[in-house]
């Protein structure tokens, strides 16, 4: 959970956030954040979202490889349109599998060494992809980098929500999305230069530096806390603080809050709406987050690409999107703490609708003698279809893509980790992660499972109109459901949930 900087009201009950002078509290707040180091606090987080930066770089790999494993001399490692959907979904079922696992270690390991733990998975699965003899070899490699993605997903949020404060806590947040998106652009990036063998054998570097720095870091003080050891607890809140900071009134706060919360949650609290409303909310985010489409263009996007014919050749849109994105979820980062969450919730949906929208409406009714397709019923054998496009007009579905990617990545992309990590309570974080984890990596995984077959039954448009329908009901669930958390300590957030009192969240 986190700490919370109103440190003078350990002994009050919820109430004292509405009793208290506001003018007082927030003039104690400023006070806190400004003595408060930062560098450790920076460190911890980067050596942990190095994971993510694993993950984004493994999620795309198909990206750059089945074009080339479309046309690979081998037939052993050929691919048709059977494997390359299996070698494009698969990786989802391996991080679902990691989702589900998450829900145990998060709670008996702990965050940081899920996090570890996951590099064992994806060390060895870029080094089957890496010395694939077969099909067989590159789809077990990628469900093992698929599992560690799917734990550090479910680990990673949470160990940054728990060790950070509020003052820094949503640009920090964005940190796992931004290492995610850094390491799809280096893996784009890599792919101009390096074939796919050696592509694998880069993806190992990360994953070696992660698990390096991180036995260095400190566990999550909350955790500790939940396991009884309170001295190594103060130890890491005093690393992560500063040791002339007053962090032991902090901790004494931490302390009581994980005090009240020591039980795990059991069957007959689920009923409560302090447990189930904000797990549904998260669920729910993570579900349409993966039904807007997303991870079906990041997986086939040199062959969507490649279908549409756009100016310039796919493996570079592929990285200029990397680029884009990179450069939207920085700005999401540095604003959501002054925005807010749902605004950038809204943003981001809109722009993803108008995006799918457009792209949908491109493929349908631009012909395609105009848009350079001679088959708009298959992203396969894509190698056969024109090199140049005959028309300016093929720039639309790369500026169609280019927006779908920044509005995703400005929004619907950080923000339902972030949330996630802000709203589930103490007693269910581990556990109600790793479902989201679950219900993400599932639905994912059907979409890219079938996301080909669709494309060949009903044309490339049918599943940019369905993500844009999607979008739609994402603005409607963002304004119906989700509370704003900007500036909000996990004790406030908490109190919200547990009375229904709007007026904990102002």
């Amino acid at each position: 959970m986190e700490p919370s900087v109103r440190v003078p009201l350990v002994r009050k009950t919820s109430s004292s956030y509405r009793t208290f002078p506001e003018s007082a509290v927030k003039r104690l707040d400023k006070e806190y954040l400004r003595s408060l180091h930062n560098k450790r606090l920076y460190l911890a987080v980067f050596a942990a979202v190095l994971g993510n930066f694993n993950f984004g770089f493994a999620l795309v790999y198909p990206s750059p490889v089945i074009p080339a494993l479309e046309a690979h001399p081998n037939p052993a490692l050929r691919l048709d349109q059977h494997t390359a959907s299996w070698f494009g979904s698969v990786f989802t079922l391996g991080a679902a599998a990691g989702g589900l696992s998450a829900m145990l270690l998060n709670d008996r390991l702990g965050r940081k060494l899920s996090i570890m733990f996951s590099a064992v998975p994806s060390a060895v699965g870029y080094a089957l992809m890496a010395g694939a003899q077969g099909i067989g070899m590159l789809l077990l490699g990628r469900v093992l980098t698929g599992y560690a993605g799917g734990v550090t997903s479910a680990s990673i949020p949470v160990y940054i929500s728990e060790i950070s404060h509020p003052g820094v806590r949503g640009m920090l947040g964005a940190c796992p999305q931004i290492m995610a998106v850094l390491g799809s652009l280096v893996l784009y990036a890599l792919g101009l230069v390096l074939d796919w063998r050696w592509l694998a054998v880069a993806g190992e570097v990360p994953v070696l530096a992660m698990i390096v720095l991180l036995c260095f870091m400190p566990n999550s003080p909350r955790f500790l806390l939940s396991q009884g050891k309170d001295d190594e607890a103060l130890r890491s809140l005093c690393w992560l603080r500063g040791k002339d900071t007053d962090y032991a009134r902090e901790y004494e706060q931490i302390k009581d809050s994980v005090r009240k919360q020591s039980r795990r949650v059991s069957c007959a609290e689920i009923k409560d709406p302090f447990i189930y409303k904000p797990i549904l909310i998260a669920v729910g985010m993570r579900f349409l987050q993966q039904l807007s489409g997303v991870t079906c263009v990041l997986v086939y996007l040199q062959s969507i690409f490649k279908k549409t014919s756009v100016i310039l050749k796919p493996e570079y849109d592929a990285a200029l999107v990397g680029l884009v994105r990179l450069f939207s979820v920085v700005i999401a980062a540095v604003s959501m703490d002054k925005a807010g969450r749902k605004i950038l919730l809204f943003v981001s949906a809109g722009v993803m609708l108008v995006s799918n929208l457009t792209m949908g409406l491109y493929i349908h009714f631009v012909p395609a003698s105009q848009n350079g397709t001679i088959a708009n019923k298959t992203l396969m054998s894509s190698a056969s279809l024109p090199a140049e496009p005959t028309n300016y007009i093929t720039l639309i579905p790369l500026l169609a893509t280019m927006f779908f990617i920044m509005g995703y990545a400005m929004g619907w992309g950080p923000i339902t980790w972030l949330l996630m990590s802000e709203i589930l309570p103490l007693k269910a974080r581990g556990v109600a992660s790793g479902l989201c984890v679950v219900v993400s990596w599932l639905t994912a995984f059907t979409l890219t499972q079938f996301f080909l077959r669709v494309v060949e039954a009903f044309g490339l448009e049918v599943p940019f109109l369905f993500f844009a329908v999607i979008c739609a009901g994402n603005i409607l669930f963002t304004g119906c459901c989700v509370p704003e958390t900007k500036g909000r300590s996990l004790e406030q957030i908490e109190a919200f949930f547990r009375t229904g009192r709007r007026s904990f969240m102002r």
